[in-house]
């Protein structure tokens, strides 16, 4: 498991409330984030599902953040690279953007995100800042780095 390249330099840069939101348990998601060295750039907002009674795709966790966070769901964007995570994100009210520099995303994973009703699609993390300041508001990453 490696850091994502450009992934400490742009969440570092975004001015803005930020999180991580996800559907792995929250010791691993600790070691996950510790691992690839992020886990300073969010600490002590870090969220997993075992905070909710249902995980993704239903928004539970979502509207758990925004509610933990003080914001409201139509100002938050979530930054999505699985299926159930834009499900869930668009479930809660929130704006989501489609993430596919995993390595684990294929070439078609855009499009799939999108068809299950991501906002827009990034690739990389050079990426996310703009993204981000289109839609101005604040930022929870979904999804395990």
């Amino acid at each position: 498991m490696a850091e994502i390249p450009f992934a400490r330099q742009t969440i570092d840069q975004i001015a803005t409330l930020r999180c991580v939101a996800s559907s792995t348990p929250a010791a691993r998601l600790r070691w996950k984030l510790q691992r690839v060295g992020l886990i300073d750039l969010f600490d002590p907002h870090i969220f997993s599902t075992d905070l909710v009674q249902n995980g993704k795709p239903a928004p539970d966790l979502f509207l758990h953040v925004a509610m933990a966070m003080s914001a409201s769901p139509h100002e938050c964007i979530v930054v999505e690279d699985s299926v159930n995570g834009v499900i869930a994100g668009k479930a809660a009210g929130m704006h989501v953007i489609g993430f596919t520099a995993g390595n684990h995303c294929m070439a078609d994973h855009g499009e799939t995100l999108l068809r299950f009703g991501a906002d827009i699609i990034i690739d990389k993390y050079e990426d996310l800042g703009a993204a981000i300041h289109s839609f101005g508001a604040t930022i929870s990453q979904g999804g395990a780095p």
